[in-house]
């Protein structure tokens, strides 16, 4: 299991002015810059080349790799595709695009899903890459989230890894016994094996339960370290999403 100040593969491990801003202020910059880039009129473009280009100077003073954002970008694919069948399934006028007839009115809303998707998926990219998944708890703490679902992520968190573990030991289990899961008939197995990780993943979180309250756990997760912003933190961080707010509500006025 990693430890409190272990690795985490979705975090880049550097010493830049995005890392250091309190995981609070990037949390609600990020929040506030998707709602402004969602809000951006319909047919007007020029908006998006103006987010992505603030996207790009967090991502250079954060050093995070253009590369790193391309692969981790995958996840977007569920919406590429879905967009991908818009100008085809949707109704309206036609045009031509490259010789193949598509509706209009999908083709613009297949950019448009696009644009603000992409933009989206991209800030969140460089939330993750720039502050610790800790911290990102810390950071939900400080904006007043309830605290259940914060500890529920917390944990999570902590033993995803341990679940991943056990996982990957049962596989080789079952395939040290030379079984091999080819068609529906061993879809049996497969479920016995999945209801024995769930008997032993519960088991496991009682005993971590049992064990916390020994260590007088009230219900409160002890805070290693303070995470409180300053008023300098606030600003620095409130710079890109004033820039979309900006963005947003010029687009509207020469709408």
């Amino acid at each position: 299991m990693s430890g409190e100040h272990g690795h985490h593969e979705l975090f880049l491990d550097h010493d830049t002015p995005i890392h250091r801003l309190p995981p609070q202020c990037k949390i609600a910059a990020v929040v506030v810059f998707v709602v402004a880039v969602v809000a951006a009129p319909r047919g007007t473009w020029w908006p998006y080349a103006v987010y992505a280009l603030g996207l790009a100077t967090v991502a250079a003073i954060g050093r995070v790799p253009a590369p790193t954002v391309l692969r981790r970008m995958v996840i977007e694919l569920p919406f590429v595709l879905f967009a991908v069948i818009l100008p085809f399934a949707s109704t309206g006028p036609r045009i031509d695009l490259l010789g193949i007839p598509v509706s209009e009115t999908g083709l613009e809303s297949a950019g448009i899903l696009l644009a603000k998707g992409t933009l989206g998926v991209v800030a969140s990219i460089l939330l993750a890459a720039t502050t610790h998944p800790r911290d990102l708890l810390r950071g939900l703490e400080r904006l007043h989230l309830p605290q259940l679902l914060v500890q529920i992520m917390t944990f999570m968190f902590r033993y995803v890894e341990v679940v991943m573990g056990e996982m990957g030991r049962m596989r080789v289990a079952r395939e040290s016994r030379c079984f091999r899961a080819r068609h529906v008939g061993q879809m049996k197995v497969v479920a016995h094996s999945a209801g024995a990780l769930f008997i032993r993943t519960y088991e496991r979180g009682e005993r971590v339960h049992l064990a916390m309250l020994a260590r007088g756990y009230t219900g409160r997760l002890p805070v290693l370290h303070n995470v409180a912003a300053s008023r300098r933190h606030w600003v620095m961080a409130a710079g890109l999403p004033a820039l979309a707010i900006a963005t947003t509500a010029s687009a509207w006025l020469s709408a």
